[in-house]
């Protein structure tokens, strides 16, 4: 897996999948990396990126980092830089829903100061002269960069709509893989989930039991079978994770 860089962040609460399935989370991401990087190749890009939109308190570019094959060096020394989340690419996508193509270092801060940080330079000699971003939410709502850089004079654009949907492909398949490695260990049933679901509405065992038709009995026992599924220690903890893996 040497020349990719990729992480596999959990959301709190239950363990990332790093943790909990390390060797399905390392084959999952070293598989997408590897299409990632095909697709980037397909459209004469060397590299490419996949990141989180920064916001609020998480605004430097490794936490939002979620993979690339960029040169360890060259990832490293942007993210010493900080200057992710005020670059041309951050700025620019917030302006439009279309891909940008530009031949600027758009990962640099705005174009009339790309010089003042020295990064212009670094991304250059480094071969990510131009490079063509979009940015998507995938299914759980997430902002996303997705950006392919290279030495590219040009796209068309049915090129860059090509490119565009092919990657959504791809990140769509991510998130999947995601789902998988961070959802429960096992299977939640039907009549699980529904008492739940009634519990996350503020319904006491005995209420979802009139509502259910089964006895408070039974509904406790469902619960404590949900709370076990979802490693939880009481009822709210098992509702957030459910709602987390969207079981509600």
């Amino acid at each position: 897996m040497a020349g990719y860089n990729f992480s596999a962040r959990g959301e709190g609460g239950g363990g990332s999948a790093s943790l909990r399935k390390p060797r399905e989370a390392a084959t999952g991401l070293a598989s997408q990396a590897q299409a990632f990087e095909k697709l980037a190749k397909e459209y004469g890009f060397s590299f490419y990126l996949v990141a989180s939109f920064p916001q609020g308190d998480k605004s430097d570019f490794l936490s939002n980092h979620i993979l690339s094959n960029w040169p360890e060096d060259l990832r490293r020394r942007y993210a010493a830089a900080d200057v992710f989340r005020c670059s041309y690419v951050v700025t620019r996508l917030k302006e439009t829903i279309l891909p940008v193509f530009s031949n600027c270092c758009v990962f640099s801060k705005g174009e009339a100061n790309q010089n003042a940080n020295g990064l212009t330079e670094v991304f250059s000699q480094a071969g990510l002269r131009d490079t063509l971003s979009f940015s998507v939410h995938d299914t759980r709502l997430r902002h996303h960069i997705i950006a392919f850089s290279g030495i590219k004079a040009t796209l068309s654009e049915q090129e860059k709509m090509e490119l565009f949907f092919r990657a959504l492909g791809l990140l769509e398949n991510h998130v999947r893989q995601e789902a998988v490695l961070d959802g429960p260990r096992e299977r939640l049933t039907g009549r699980e989930i529904e008492c739940l679901r009634w519990s996350a509405a503020g319904k006491s065992s005995e209420e979802i039991a009139i509502i259910l038709e089964i006895s408070a009995h039974t509904v406790a026992s469902y619960l404590k079978a949900a709370m076990r599924k979802l490693d939880s220690v009481n009822r709210m903890q098992a509702i957030a994770r459910a709602c987390r893996y969207r079981l509600l």
